[in-house]
């Protein structure tokens, strides 16, 4: 099976790594020049929490212009950027290429079937931390269980295929994953916890543990999910609140030390964020079913406003 993934930073690599030991033929697009040569040259050093692989045979290019048709196209450039990039793929989508969304945030789903047939779109997520800390190098922090999940937006006997096969492909590189029959609720309720740790850690400025040792930190959350959970109530019909309430345990655990993607991109990178992905995803879906979303749209206004001014952000001499 050829894939391309398209995006091939952090988890792009990882989710690529994991594809390329199932055995899948391995396109790795991505403008980041030095990692690109060194993937294709010497080959992907992957580590994971039982040691390092180096993974061969990747093809590289900076461009989905420069790819032939393919049979799945994975996208995992940041979610604001996928219209952007719609004109470049147009050269490796065939009429058989199933296109994959394993980004972040709400409506991915809903802008690929803009542009290409539903029934050729999968679209789900990883739940797996991920490092690219030099050229050539990835790094896996799996969770415990299933790790990847995905989903058709419409069945069709060719997004069946594709996403047994997929399913398949992963689960032989060691990636626990499941092709589920309905995915919605999964991303809905990737999308509230995202919106509620990646968001506040961006903004308090403290890593996932540090936040939720503090009691504010814990009603701070649980605000910004209680309004997801209203929002996706009333567009899917499923209660996800019991199962937010389970994600605590998990996030003072998993990701104590971390600073989420967000918090990165504020942080340390100071580029453009997935906000409007997730937190302004739940106030303007909010907004459509006549629910108020007060937490989540102060918290979009707040990463808006930083995002827009880093150039005068306060700095110690």
């Amino acid at each position: 099976m050829k894939i391309a993934m398209i995006g091939s930073g952090a988890a792009g690599s990882v989710f690529a790594a994991y594809l390329r030991r199932g055995g899948a033929e391995l396109s790795l697009v991505d403008r980041y020049r030095a990692h690109m040569d060194l993937c294709r040259e010497r080959g992907l050093l992957f580590v994971t929490p039982e040691g390092e692989e180096l993974l061969t045979g990747f093809h590289t290019a900076a461009s989905a212009r420069d790819l032939e048709v393919q049979d799945v196209v994975i996208l995992m450039v940041k979610a604001t950027q996928t219209e952007s990039l719609i004109e470049d793929l147009r050269g490796c989508v065939g009429e058989e290429t199933v296109v994959v969304s394993l980004q972040n945030g709400l409506g991915n789903d809903e802008l690929l079937s803009r542009y290409f047939a539903p029934e050729c779109i999968l679209y789900g997520f990883g739940t797996i931390g991920t490092e690219l800390p030099e050229p050539g190098k990835c790094v896996s922090k799996p969770e415990s269980g299933v790790i990847m999940r995905f989903g058709a937006v419409k069945k069709s006997p060719l997004s069946e295929r594709i996403g047994r096969a997929l399913e398949r492909c992963f689960l032989d590189g060691s990636c626990e994953t499941v092709f589920e029959e309905d995915i919605r609720p999964f991303v809905w309720k990737k999308a509230i916890s995202n919106s509620g740790y990646n968001t506040l850690s961006a903004l308090l400025r403290l890593k996932v543990g540090d936040f939720l040792a503090a009691e504010a930190g814990v009603s701070l959350i649980q605000a910004v999910w209680a309004e997801g959970c209203a929002v996706c109530r009333a567009v899917t019909g499923v209660d996800l609140w019991p199962d937010l309430q389970e994600e605590l345990p998990r996030l003072k655990s998993g990701f104590a030390t971390y600073y989420p993607s967000m918090a990165q991109d504020v942080l340390i990178h100071q580029r453009q964020t997935e906000v409007m992905l997730l937190n302004g995803a739940i106030s303007r879906y909010g907004a459509a079913c006549g629910i108020p979303t007060p937490v989540n749209d102060a918290l979009t206004q707040m990463i808006l406003c930083i995002q827009a001014n880093y150039d005068k952000q306060y700095r110690a001499q």
